[in-house]
């Protein structure tokens, strides 16, 4: 019997199926080998893999699995989180902003187990990568704080 895992899992997949076949219609440069439709479709094809791998693993999986208790708290801070996030990334800027937040967000969710300097070097790599990958290779301007100017 599927559980809600394979059913959210069959639906991610015929969701990621649908628009990666949407992405045919997309039109296709003259002079650039990589168009409008590149990074959409590796974003579908990757979701689609995963969606399948849910799905195999809940139909390989025999047995009921045990109900996780409801933890109606931890959702409310992780909203509450992302809120302040998208309040102080117009006046703290993208680099600092982001910082916080994955550091906020990741000790919301790890409490009271966390180690510190994990954390705390998951939040650095996560801002560097995504500000390296944005603003210095896709050339994407990220948001300039207006208190710290950068």
């Amino acid at each position: 019997m599927i559980s809600r895992d394979g059913i959210a899992g069959l639906v991610c997949l015929v969701a990621s199926l649908g628009l990666l076949a949407l992405t045919r219609g997309m039109p296709k440069p003259a002079l650039v080998p990589i168009g409008p439709a590149f990074y959409p479709r590796i974003l579908f094809v990757v979701t689609a893999v995963l969606s399948l791998a849910l799905v195999v693993t809940d139909l390989a999986r025999r047995r009921r699995p045990a109900v996780p208790p409801v933890r109606y708290r931890l959702v409310l801070l992780a909203f509450v989180i992302f809120g302040a996030y998208v309040f102080l990334l117009p006046w703290l800027g993208y680099r600092v902003a982001t910082f916080l937040f994955v550091a906020g967000l990741q000790t919301a969710l790890e409490w009271p187990r966390l180690r510190w300097a994990r954390g705390l070097s998951v939040a650095l790599a996560t801002t560097l990568v995504t500000y390296y990958v944005f603003e210095v290779y896709l050339s994407v301007l990220l948001p300039r704080g207006r208190l710290t100017g950068f």
